[in-house]
C-alpha cells in the first residue's frame, strides 16, 4: 500500500504539552533532514528506512467528537533526539474531560499546530494512557525499553498509536519501580491518574478524616459505629468508585447518590455493586432531594449529629449540590470537581455564616502541576493497591483500535462518553499497529 505522505507529517511527534506548543513537535535537526526524503513511501507497520507508522485522532477546530475528529497517518523517524524515547500505546481512555476539550468547553484550550502535517493546524486529544517504551535516545536515565510509563501531566494527546516524547525522564512516570508492569494489565495502568488520584487527594487533602475517625473513637468510647463520614453525588462515576474503595480501607464510612437507573431492578443491582465495593449507604438522587433525607441522616447515620459529616464531594451541581451543603455538619467543607448537570450552583449565604461552611474546588491538571512528586506518590500507592487486589478499576468498554481499525469507529466511541447511561468507560485497546 503506497502512502503520500505530507513532508511535516514524517517527523517524529512528540509529547504535547498542556498547551500543545508547536515547538515541541520536531527537532530543528529532524525538520531538516526530512526535507531530503521522497514524497512517496510504502506503509508498514515498520516503515521503509526504520521509520515508524502511526496514526492519531485529531481535530482543527472545536466541535462534537463525530463532526470535528479525523483519523490522521504519519511516519515517525527512527533517530531520536537526546533525551527523547518512542513510546507505542497499549490503552488510553476516554474521560468526559477529553469531549470537552475538543467541543472547547474546558478549562485549558489546545492550541492548535500545523506541524502535525495535517492540512489545517490540529491538536491531539487525550490525557490518560499506558504506553510502552519501544527505543530510546542518548542520555535516558530513567527508562529502559520495555518499561511501561504514564504521562507526568494532562494534556499529553494520548489518543494516537505511538509517540515520541522528548525530556522523557520527566515527562513521564514509570510504573512499577522495581516490579515493573508485573500483575498489572494495560488498561489498569491507563485508567490510574485520573479517577483514583482525584479522589484520593480530595479524601485526603481538605479535611483529616482518618484522624477524626481516630478522635471520635477515643472520645465516643462504644458509643461510636464507625469511622468518619464523607457525603459524594455521583457516586457510580470512576472518581466515586474510587473514593469508596479508598475510604472503605481507609477505615471510612460512605453516604452514594446515585441516579435511578431504567429500572427499580436495575437501580438495585447498581446499589449492590457499590456496597460490594465499600460503600456504606446507597441512596437514589430521589431519596437525597426528598424532604425527609434530613431526618434519615440524624437518625439513621450520625447519631442525632454526633458523627457529623465534614466533607462533601459534588461532579453533580444544581440541586444535588445544594443538598450536599444541607447535609454537611457544622464547619465541613464541600469539594467540586465537575458539573455534570450543567446547572449552576448558588452559594448559600446563611451556611457560610451560621455552619461556618467552606468550599473548595479541585482541578486535577492544576494541582499536579503544583505537585508533581506527591503525584508521583499517589499513582505509585494506588497502583500496588491494584496489583495487591486491593483497589478495582472502573467498569470499561474495551474498544479495539488496530492498524485497520475505520475513523468511524473510533469517533463514535468518543462521542458516546457522555451520552446516557453506560455499562464503563470506553477505553481504546491497541493491538497491531
Amino acid at each position: 500500500m503506497a502512502a503520500t505522505l505530507n513532508l511535516r507529517a514524517t517527523a517524529g511527534l512528540t509529547k504535547l504539552p498542556t498547551r500543545f506548543s508547536p515547538r515541541h513537535i520536531f527537532p530543528a535537526h529532524t525538520r531538516a533532514r526530512h526535507a531530503l526524503l521522497p514524497l512517496t513511501l510504502t506503509r508498514h507497520l515498520s516503515g521503509p528506512y526504520g521509520y515508524t507508522q502511526s496514526k492519531a485522532l485529531v481535530f482543527s477546530k472545536f466541535g462534537e467528537p463525530i463532526d470535528v475528529l479525523h483519523l490522521h497517518r504519519h511516519s515517525i523517524s527512527p533517530t531520536l533526539p537526546d533525551g527523547a524515547v518512542l513510546l507505542r500505546t497499549l490503552a488510553a481512555p476516554v474521560n468526559p474531560s477529553d469531549v470537552n476539550t475538543i467541543q472547547g468547553t474546558y478549562g485549558v484550550k489546545p492550541q492548535f499546530s500545523p506541524l502535525l502535517g495535517t492540512p489545517e493546524p490540529s491538536a491531539i486529544p487525550g490525557n490518560e494512557g499506558c504506553f510502552e517504551v519501544v527505543s530510546l535516545g542518548a542520555g535516558v536515565k530513567s527508562l529502559k525499553k520495555g518499561d511501561w510509563v504514564i504521562p507526568a501531566t494532562t494534556g499529553f494527546g494520548t489518543f494516537r498509536t505511538h509517540a515520541v516524547v522528548e525530556n522523557a525522564d520527566k515527562a513521564l512516570f514509570k510504573i512499577g519501580g522495581e516490579k515493573g508492569h508485573q500483575g498489572l494489565t494495560p488498561v489498569q495502568v491507563a485508567t490510574v491518574s485520573v479517577n483514583p488520584c482525584s479522589a484520593y487527594r480530595m479524601l485526603k487533602d481538605y479535611v483529616d478524616l482518618i484522624k477524626l475517625s481516630v478522635e471520635s473513637f477515643s472520645k465516643g468510647g462504644g458509643d461510636v459505629t464507625g469511622g468518619a463520614w464523607f457525603l459524594q453525588n455521583g457516586a457510580n462515576s470512576g472518581v466515586g468508585r474510587a473514593a469508596i474503595q479508598l475510604g472503605k480501607l481507609w477505615g471510612l464510612r460512605s453516604i452514594n447518590v446515585i441516579r435511578e437507573r431504567p429500572t427499580p431492578e436495575e437501580t438495585q443491582s447498581l446499589k449492590q455493586e457499590l456496597h460490594d465495593l465499600g460503600a456504606t449507604v446507597v441512596i437514589t438522587e430521589t431519596e437525597f432531594l426528598d424532604r425527609s433525607f434530613g431526618a434519615r441522616l440524624k437518625e439513621e447515620f450520625t447519631r442525632h449529629g454526633k458523627e457529623p459529616i465534614l466533607l462533601g464531594l459534588n461532579c453533580v451541581g444544581g440541586k444535588s449540590a445544594s443538598a450536599v451543603v444541607k447535609a454537611l455538619g457544622p464547619k465541613g467543607t464541600m469539594v467540586t470537581y465537575g458539573g455534570m448537570s450543567r446547572q449552576s450552583f448558588p452559594f448559600p449565604t446563611g451556611p457560610q455564616i451560621f455552619k461556618r461552611l467552606r468550599f473548595e474546588g479541585f482541578w486535577l491538571s492544576e494541582w499536579s502541576k503544583e505537585f508533581p512528586k506527591e503525584k508521583k506518590r499517589t499513582i505509585d500507592e494506588i497502583v500496588e493497591l491494584i496489583r495487591e487486589g486491593k483497589f478495582k478499576i472502573s467498569p470499561v468498554e474495551e474498544v479495539k483500535w488496530d492498524w485497520e481499525t475505520e475513523e468511524g469507529v473510533l469517533k463514535k466511541a468518543v462521542q458516546g462518553t457522555l451520552e446516557g447511561f453506560r455499562s464503563g468507560k470506553g477505553v481504546f485497546l491497541f493491538g497491531e499497529t
